[in-house]
C-alpha cells in the first residue's frame, strides 16, 4: 500500500485544472487561452474553438483565429459573441481578429476575486483527496494491513503534501492576480 503515490497523483491533477482554469481569466496581455475553450456549434456538433482553429496573438491588445476550415468562420464568430467575454471578432480575410480593451480597476478586481475563488475551489478539492486518502489509512490499519506506526507516518506524509500543493496554489494565485493587476 502506498497511499502517498495515489495522493500525489491526484495533487497533480487538481493543479493541472487549476492551472487551466486560471488561462481563461483575462489579463491585460492578450493570450490565446482565454478563446480556446469557446464552445462552437459547427458541423452539427459543439466543438472546442481550439478544435476547429488556430489562435494566436498580434501583439498586446489582439487575438487571431485563423479557421482550419473556411467554411467554419461564421460559427466560429458566433461562438465567440456568445461567450461571457464580451468581445467582438471582425473578420479580416478569412481570420478573426478579437482586440482586447484594456481592462477597467474595477474589472481587474473582480478578475482578481475570481482566480481566488478557483483556488479556493482547488483547495477544496485537495481537502477531499486528503480526507479520501486518510480514510483509506485508518481502514488499513483497522484491517491490520499496517502498523500504528505506519499509520502516523502515512498521516505525516499526507498533511507534509497537503500543505506543499496548497503552498504551490497560493503561489498561482498570487502570480495570476499580479497578471491581472498589472497594467
Amino acid at each position: 500500500m502506498n497511499p502517498i503515490a495515489d495522493l500525489k497523483k491526484h495533487f497533480e491533477s487538481a493543479m493541472e485544472h487549476l492551472k487551466d482554469e486560471l488561462k481563461t481569466i483575462r489579463t491585460s496581455q492578450a493570450s490565446p487561452a482565454l478563446l480556446e475553450g469557446i464552445s462552437v456549434e459547427a458541423y452539427g456538433t459543439t466543438m472546442r474553438l481550439v478544435e476547429l482553429a488556430t489562435i494566436t496573438t498580434d501583439g498586446p491588445s489582439a487575438i487571431v483565429v485563423a479557421p482550419f476550415d473556411p467554411s467554419t468562420i461564421q460559427d466560429i464568430e458566433r461562438g465567440i459573441l456568445k461567450s461571457p467575454l464580451g468581445i467582438s471578432p471582425s473578420n479580416q480575410n478569412g481570420r478573426l481578429v478579437v482586440r482586447m480593451p484594456p481592462l477597467s480597476q474595477e474589472q481587474r478586481e473582480k478578475y482578481v476575486k475570481l482566480a481566488a475563488q478557483i483556488v479556493e475551489e482547488s483547495k477544496g478539492v485537495i481537502r477531499g483527496y486528503r480526507d479520501d486518502i486518510r480514510k483509506k489509512i485508518r481502514a488499513a490499519f483497522d484491517k491490520k494491513e499496517i502498523t500504528e506506526d505506519d499509520k502516523f507516518r502515512f498521516e505525516k506524509q499526507v498533511d507534509e503534501e497537503t500543505k506543499k500543493i496548497n503552498e504551490v496554489a497560493e503561489t498561482h494565485r498570487a502570480n495570476k492576480e499580479k497578471e491581472v493587476m498589472t497594467v
